[in-house]
């Protein structure tokens, strides 16, 4: 019987997009979290047939598991600044701070 191979490839899609997505806000846990569930269930499945699957991929999938986690903890944590920015500091004066910056970068460009 033939080894199925697990493909971590869609794992570290997700979470390197997870990773770009940080940037708006810490909205990219929701990519990294799909990325860390697939890594988690295709794990059990590995770890309830472990003859069926080869384990070179069952090594790499907890290595992209491992990955969608960091982004997952990055992600979240960068989301939780976020809130916490908008509370304390307001978004009114979030976005003034934001042109203010804007057009101080359009002065040195000219």
């Amino acid at each position: 019987m033939e080894q199925q191979k697990l493909n971590p490839t869609i794992v570290y899609v997700l979470a390197i997009l997870g990773l770009l997505c940080c940037c708006f806000g810490g909205l990219g846990f929701i990519l990294a979290g799909i990325a860390f569930f697939i890594a988690q269930s295709k794990l059990k499945q590995a770890q309830a047939n472990p003859e069926n699957y080869d384990q070179q991929s069952v090594k790499a999938m907890n290595t992209a598991k491992i990955v969608a986690m960091v982004m997952l903890i990055i992600n979240i944590a960068y989301l939780i600044f976020t809130i916490y920015r908008i509370s304390t500091v307001g978004w009114d004066e979030m976005m003034e701070q934001s042109r203010e910056i804007m057009e101080q970068y359009q002065q040195q460009n000219q």
